[in-house]
This record gives C-alpha cells, sequence and structure tokens, in this order.
C-alpha cells in the first residue's frame, strides 16, 4: 500500500532523551543521529498508517474476499482452464 509522500518540510530541532552510551557508541561509529532517528520514524510512521487503514477497511476487504470466492471475478467464465 502506498502513501502520498509528504512534502519536505523544513526541519525542527527537538529534544529527545536517548540512552547515553547508545549515543556514545553511535558517535564513535559514525552513525548520524538526525538522519538515523527521521528514516526510523518515517519508517514507524507509514507501518502505522498502514495498520490504521487496514484496521479500518478490515470488514470491507472481508466482504470484498466473501464476494469474490462466493461469485468468482469478472472473465472468470471466459478463462481458459489452467
Amino acid at each position: 500500500m502506498t502513501h502520498p509522500q509528504p512534502i519536505r518540510a523544513s526541519k525542527r530541532a527537538v529534544n529527545v532523551s536517548v540512552d547515553s552510551n547508545l549515543v556514545v557508541e553511535a558517535r564513535e561509529l559514525g552513525i548520524p543521529l538526525s538522519g538515523t532517528l527521521e528514516t526510523a520514524l518515517r519508517s514507524r510512521v507509514k507501518e502505522e498508517r498502514d495498520r490504521r487503514w487496514m484496521q479500518a477497511h478490515q470488514a470491507w476487504a472481508e466482504d470484498y474476499n466473501r464476494f469474490i470466492a462466493e461469485n468468482g471475478v469478472f472473465g472468470d467464465d471466459v478463462r481458459p482452464p489452467g
């Protein structure tokens, strides 16, 4: 499932609390904190949007699947077997 990509907004400084040992290790390894957080947060937001969409449309999907199971899809009667 795809969602339209948001227009890139300007960056905003925020305060977050992170395990200090993890921050030290990430910096030692050259892992960029802001970019890593943004990538992970973007992924998590997408997962949550998808989960909520599925939850909101679950009944529709079940009804549609039941209809297809009972009636088949358009063209089934003219499709060659196999």
